[in-house]
């Protein structure tokens, strides 16, 4: 009986965790910290733009540091596209400042050293990795697993993804996700498969045949099937 008990409040603790974490559709939770470039305010300093949270598990790891890196050779393309990027791990701010300047030391593919221009949060107490759920509870718990939160600039959290610690993040298709989430914020439409800028978008499925029947009249529509159009 004691052993149901125990698997019962291991359930409940879990479901607990679990709801607490912010889904698609959230606002992002707020937080105040120091950073390697001063003191902020999440999300709200950067309201209006949007915004890319990165966990990390710790600082001077491998897989992360050339993730520091590609995001740092485009830097400018996000800047562009009015997105702010921040990292965080639960190490503290001289390690940040440290592993920044080794980083800003390093020719990864032979494409010359590169400043980083993005802020690093410290998270020594946990208290943000647990607003944001990037304490799991099948990892370590003074560890954040590698997460990457898109959040748009009415401050909701628009993507969500979690990485193991072995795999390298894709940092051209983060971009390409997030080009796709401002497409589809600002004119309502849906982006298919692999789609990337400048590439034909769909458009909401008609709600039966005969619904479909009439999209054939607008000249900047096609489709492939009655259920499946693309707007030229």
């Amino acid at each position: 009986m004691k052993k149901v008990y125990s698997l019962i409040i291991a359930v409940l603790v879990g479901l607990s965790s679990f709801a607490q974490m912010p889904m698609l559709g959230d606002r992002a939770p707020e937080f105040e910290t120091k950073t390697t470039q001063g003191e902020l305010k999440f999300p709200g300093d950067y309201y209006g733009k949007w915004k890319i949270l990165f966990s990390h598990p710790a600082d001077f790891t491998q897989v992360c540091t050339t993730e520091i890196l590609e995001l740092a050779y485009l830097q400018e393309e996000f800047k562009k596209l009015n997105t702010q990027i921040v990292i965080l791990s639960t190490d503290g701010l001289n390690s940040h400042l440290d592993w920044i300047k080794s980083m800003e030391t390093i020719s990864y593919k032979n494409r010359g050293p590169v400043e980083i221009d993005f802020p690093f949060v410290s998270d020594i107490g946990l208290e943000i990795s647990k607003k944001y759920g990037m304490i799991h509870t099948n990892s370590s718990s003074t560890r954040d697993v590698r997460a990457v939160f898109i959040i748009n600039p009415d401050d909701k959290i628009s993507s969500i993804n979690y990485y193991p610690d072995n795999v390298g993040r894709n940092i051209d298709e983060i971009l390409r996700n997030l080009v796709a989430l401002q497409e589809v914020y600002t004119n309502n439409n849906l982006t298919p498969a692999n789609w990337t800028k400048g590439e034909n978008l769909l458009v909401q499925s008609p709600g039966s045949k005969e619904e479909a029947e009439k999209l054939k009249t607008k000249k900047n529509l096609y489709s492939l099937t009655w259920y499946l159009w693309f707007q030229k």
